[in-house]
């Protein structure tokens, strides 16, 4: 390690082994910070740091362990000098929430409070909680606002919301503990270089990578769930956006605590929506093949348009989102073609 690594801010990045946990560590070390990740590799992989590290020119230190388990955390913070935790760790499948709750309450809620125990026990008073739009209730006023409101429909987003709350309670029960609660709407894309990107277990939940299955070959078709909303071409709209973008966001978030106290909620989203159609036929223009799909019927609680106000965090943290679907679907399959190579 050098002396100016470790001479950097120490955060602790909880599941930055994760899809958008490693693209975050990339940023954090670009801006000055040094990554501490920890990690149970429950949906992840070493690999992950391992690129990171082809990156960044150093691997950042990795503990495998779970937020569930204090003694773990005590440990952490007794030999390493955290000013701050982004917390990605967590359960993210909506479909598995639904037929197995108590886990993600388990995992996503009560790991949360034993991180948060942790922290307090430490005198480390900043946190980055990554949580996600699905807290809010269906059928919002377009676009979305922080202030909308609030009612998730299946445990997953229940979780965060609960963690949301408990964080807002520890913020007032601590007044000089702080904390940003970002509500992502759709990552999508990868790390230009090619060398660092999103690699889902089992059948993937979210479009882009179930799109970009059917370019490699792996899946015959694309399911487009519904074709006859309110929309451009009958097909859901949806806000997308660049993991390089929300990874950034995280970074102008934890300076962004420097100068407040308290808990503050902020959107990340590009404040544009595309339909699945949209989506399609802009990854067929990146990877030059034609995605073959087909039209099934809506999914219960889908609605037909969903995409973000961000002009809070455009004046609050100073960030918006910079790169366009082109660049999204771009880098998705140059990460696609690198794995084959």
């Amino acid at each position: 390690m050098t002396e100016q690594t470790h001479q950097a801010p120490c955060v602790l990045v909880t599941g930055g082994a994760g899809y958008i946990g490693s693209h975050t560590l990339v940023s954090l070390v670009e801006a000055g910070y040094r990554p501490l990740v920890l990690d149970n590799f429950s949906n992840s992989a070493r690999q992950a740091i391992e690129r990171v590290g082809v990156l960044c020119g150093e691997t950042p230190e990795c503990i495998e362990g779970d937020i569930r388990d204090r003694s773990c955390l005590d440990d952490i913070f007794q030999r390493h000098p955290v000013t701050a935790v982004i917390h990605f760790a967590g359960l993210k499948s909506v479909g598995e929430s639904v037929r197995e709750p108590l886990r993600y309450y388990d995992n996503n809620v009560a790991g949360s409070v034993t991180l948060l125990q942790a922290m307090q026990a430490a005198g480390v008073d900043t946190l980055v909680f990554s949580s996600s739009a699905t807290v809010y209730a269906p059928g919002v006023t377009m676009p979305v606002a922080e202030d909308a409101p609030l009612g998730p429909i299946n445990p997953y987003g229940q979780s965060k919301l609960m963690v949301e709350q408990v964080i807002r309670d520890h913020c007032l029960a601590h007044p000089t503990f702080r904390a940003a609660l970002l509500r992502y709407f759709n990552p999508t894309g990868a790390h230009p270089s090619g060398k660092l990107g999103e690699s889902p277990r089992g059948t993937p939940e979210n479009l882009v990578p179930y799109i970009a299955q059917v370019a490699t070959g792996v899946r015959d078709a694309l399911t487009v769930f519904g074709n006859d909303y309110d929309t451009v071409d009958g097909t859901g709209v949806r806000d997308y956006i660049h993991v390089m973008d929300l990874a950034e966001g995280h970074v102008h978030a934890l300076d962004a605590l420097r100068e407040r106290t308290g808990a503050h909620t902020w959107n990340l989203g590009t404040g544009t929506g595309y339909s699945v159609l949209e989506m399609v036929r802009a990854y067929e223009k990146a990877c030059g093949r034609e995605i073959a799909y087909t039209v099934g019927e809506r999914r219960p609680g889908d609605v037909g348009t969903c995409y973000a106000c961000t002009r809070k965090a455009a004046s609050e943290l100073h960030w918006q989102a910079s790169r366009d679907l082109e660049e999204m679907m771009r880098d998705n399959w140059r990460w696609q073609v690198s794995q084959d190579a």
